[in-house]
Parts: structure tokens; C-alpha cells; sequence
């Protein structure tokens, strides 16, 4: 099949695309959701299981993991000489936050122009991750022969709990490698640097979750009758979590190094001012450039506090106050000894007195990619024809695919590659979730010319 009749059948196929992801944004699959409960993942995973078996992919099963996700996995065999590539999604999304936010309802994709006026697609996972899937499914149909074969082996992994960890995924791939078994594996989780400019990611920061709990007492205080003298627990954390940044911004937990630097694409300021939707006059953090910060070096962000709510408060001095840190560290620095420092360094640095309880609550592994691999050059000449010729841009991800780690030791001498829908503008995990429909279309176009070319490669 020529580059031009793939680029026409990819076209062709996108209304389909539209359809397939209309149907599936419409189902809230948040794994484990108070809110939602555990019948609109199983669905999602149903809808899945089925899309793929009618794309022509073989022995589909649906999974229950460890976590009780369902992940849906399958393989159809490589013709005679040709090579295996496992293509990887999740159906799983992030909840949607409050609805109020959202300018038309998350689980109904709606159409309506973007920042750029050019129509996007809107509805949580529209680009994470279903966006992907869909693109994923675009291209088998396009490269499916009449006789129902494709060029290449194919395997599918589509996992049902990476916005909760993936801890499922990890010990069922653990568990049995051999679905894991390929030349190439095609991560579509990640996006490009912006629309129009094709990039591979070839960095995905590690994390470790830290809680860190502080008390100072036995009991809730008068803060008239002691304010002054007796400790609060709540500035004693304020204090504690700002030696965790310098007046640069820049991370400083004891012993965590902060100085490396990023090889790969910038990120020009400008840029990154209007991708991150900071105020014109917000500093952006760090002593070193933006991709540094981002890509290169550890960075610790507070998510979350357990304190009184402002409308609920007493007047009272209080004697404990929790907080939730989410450190990142990039390849090559270990995120269980990162955890392990930060944890140290809360310890050692808790003013007047405060008693310190914090605990490494997760970890996840970061990811370095083998760019210099066959199949890799086979998919950058890909993404350069789906982009009309623009120059492959190599970036880092702040996000965490612990799989990938996983999927390494399973399949050793596999090629790993990552790509995806997710450019900024599609405000991921955020409300008004969205994607530009040009990317999913040359996202699937460039695995459709990935796949027809490795069989000949």
C-alpha cells in the first residue's frame, strides 16, 4: 500500500475515529471511583475488548488484574519473516473535577473551536488516553488487507488502571512476560511538544509519593488563651515544606542532586508560559532553563493538605497538620533513595519541635528510551511523512509510565517507543480535556506507515 492510498484510508476512516471516540469518552471509566463505581470500566473494557477483535486482532482476553482492573490483551501471530509490534494504550481516565469547569459535559464528546480556533474534539480522555486507543485502532484498520491479515505481528496491551497507578498491568505483565513479547513496543500515552510537531519521547520521570504528618500537641489550642508561645502545626509545616525550595524555586532536598541539564528539545519560555496557562506576571521556577526544570531534575510539588477548612475554622491552635508531596526524579536517579532523602530531610528539618511522621506512600521507576534501534529509525521517517516533512522533536515527559520499566524486563531486546495525541493544548487532566482531531489523524497515519514499512524493513 503507498504512502499516498494509507494517507487517504486514514482520512477516510476518521468519522469513524470520531464515532469510536464518542463512545468511548461516554463511559467514566475511573478505576476504582466512589463516585462512579466499578460497572463504567468494565464497560469501557468491553467496548474495547470488542473494537480490537473486530479490527482483526486474535485471542483478545479481558484481565482482571491485581487491582482489579481490566486489562485487555491480545495477539495476532506475524506473517512469515516479519516482526511483532505491541501497541500499548489505557481506557482508564482521570474523574473529571467539577463540572462547573467544564464548558459542555466531560462524558459527551462535543466538537467547538480551541485556543488556535481550530475545532477540537472536548470530553475527559479524549486525548488521555482514549484519544490514543483511537488512534491505535485507526491505523490496524488501515493497514488491515482484504484477506484480514496485517503486515506485521501485532500484540495489544490496553491497560484499566495508569491514572491509578497501573499497579495491576505491572504484576500481570510480571506475571506473564510472553504478552509483552515483540520487536517494537508503542507506548501511546505521551504527545507532542506542540500541534503540527511530531515528537517521541525519550524521558518519563520517576515519582515517589511522600506523606508527611506534623503534630506539636495533644489537643486543639485557644488561640487567644496560648497563640504566641504555644506551637502551631500548621505554619510548622509551612515552614517545613518551604526548605524544600530555594528562592529560585529550585528543589533542595538534602543529598538530591539539582544541577544536571536537559540535551534535547527546548522549551522556550514564551511557549511554556502559554502551554502551563500562568499568569503573565508569575515567575517561572528555577535557576536553570525551563527543560531542565522540567525533564532533567528532581522537582517536589505539594498536592495535597489536611488542615481546617477556611469556612470551618475555630479560633484554635492546631496540634497536627498533614501534607501529600509528589516528588519527580528523572532517569537515572533511583526513586526509592529519592524518597528515602526526602523523608530524611523532613525529618531532620522540622522546626520547634514538631514531631515528624512521613512515609514513602508509592514509587514508580523513570525511563531513558534506546533511540538508535532499526524500528526507531522506521518511525521517525514514519512521523516525518505523517507531518509533511516537519523535523521529529526529541522531549522528556514530566509524567510517570512505570510500565515501561516493567515491559524492559519483560521483552529485553525489544525497541520502546512513545508517542501519542497529547500536545498542550489538550489540557490533560484538567477540565476541558480536549483533542485536535489533525493529531490523532497523523498519529494514526505515522503507526499505519510504521507498520506496512517494518514488514519490508
Amino acid at each position: 500500500m503507498t504512502a499516498r492510498s494509507l494517507q487517504d484510508t486514514v482520512e477516510n476512516l476518521m468519522d469513524r475515529a470520531r464515532s469510536d471516540l464518542a463512545e468511548l469518552v461516554a463511559h467514566p471509566s475511573v478505576h476504582d471511583s466512589p463516585e462512579f463505581g466499578a460497572e463504567p470500566n468494565a464497560a469501557s473494557a468491553a467496548w474495547v475488548a470488542k473494537a480490537f477483535t473486530e479490527a482483526g486482532i486474535a485471542g483478545i482476553e479481558q484481565v482482571t488484574t491485581s487491582d482489579g482492573s481490566i486489562a485487555i490483551v491480545g495477539h495476532t501471530p506475524a506473517p512469515e519473516g516479519a516482526p511483532t509490534v505491541l501497541l500499548y494504550s489505557h481506557h482508564d481516565v482521570q474523574p473529571p473535577g467539577p463540572r462547573e469547569a467544564w464548558e459542555s459535559d466531560p462524558f459527551t464528546l462535543t466538537t467547538r473551536p480551541g485556543p488556535d480556533g481550530a475545532d477540537r474534539w472536548y470530553g475527559r480522555g479524549s486525548a488521555d488516553c482514549k484519544g490514543n486507543l483511537v488512534a491505535h485502532l485507526t491505523a490496524l484498520r488501515a493497514v488491515r488487507g482484504e484477506d484480514g491479515a496485517f503486515p506485521v505481528g501485532v500484540r495489544i496491551i490496553i491497560e484499566g488502571s495508569e491514572e491509578g497507578g497501573g499497579a495491576g498491568l505491572e504484576d500481570l505483565v510480571a506475571e506473564r512476560p510472553e504478552l509483552a513479547q515483540a520487536d517494537l513496543i508503542v507506548i501511546g500515552d505521551t504527545g507532542n511538544v506542540a500541534v503540527g510537531r511530531p515528537t517521541l519521547t525519550t524521558s518519563l520521570r520517576g515519582v515517589a509519593s511522600v506523606r508527611v504528618e506534623l503534630s506539636t500537641g495533644t489537643s486543639d489550642l485557644h488561640s487567644g488563651a496560648f497563640g504566641g508561645a504555644a506551637p502551631d502545626a500548621i505554619a510548622a509545616l509551612i515552614a517545613l515544606l518551604a526548605t524544600l525550595r530555594d528562592g529560585f524555586g529550585n528543589t533542595t532536598i538534602d543529598g538530591l542532586d539539582s544541577s544536571a541539564r536537559w540535551a534535547g528539545e527546548p522549551y522556550e519560555p514564551a511557549q511554556f508560559a502559554a502551554d502551563a496557562a500562568i499568569y503573565d506576571d508569575a515567575a517561572i521556577l528555577g535557576s536553570g532553563a525551563i527543560a531542565d526544570q522540567l525533564w532533567a531534575r528532581p522537582a517536589v510539588t505539594v498536592i495535597g493538605l489536611d488542615a481546617p477548612a477556611t469556612a470551618t475554622a475555630a479560633a484554635a491552635i492546631q496540634p497536627r497538620a498533614a501534607a501529600l508531596l509528589n516528588l519527580r526524579v528523572p532517569p537515572g536517579t533511583d526513586p526509592h533513595n529519592a524518597g528515602a532523602l526526602l523523608v530524611a530531610h523532613l525529618t531532620n528539618h522540622a522546626p520547634w519541635g514538631a514531631h515528624v511522621d512521613a512515609v514513602v506512600e508509592s514509587v514508580g521507576e523513570p525511563f531513558a528510551a534506546e533511540t538508535t534501534g532499526p524500528a526507531y529509525r522506521v518511525l521517525q521517517e514514519a512521523l516525518v511523512e505523517a507531518y509533511d516533512g516537519a523535523e521529529v522533536a526529541f522531549s522528556g515527559q514530566g509524567g510517570s509510565i512505570p510500565l515501561c520499566t516493567q515491559l524492559r524486563k519483560a521483552a529485553p531486546t525489544a525497541e520502546i517507543a512513545l508517542l501519542g495525541v497529547e500536545e498542550p493544548q489538550c489540557r490533560i487532566h484538567a477540565p476541558n480535556e480536549s483533542v485536535d482531531p489533525s493529531e490523532l489523524r497523523r498519529t494514526a497515519l505515522a503507526e499505519a506507515l510504521l507498520l506496512t514499512r517494518l514488514a519490508g524493513a
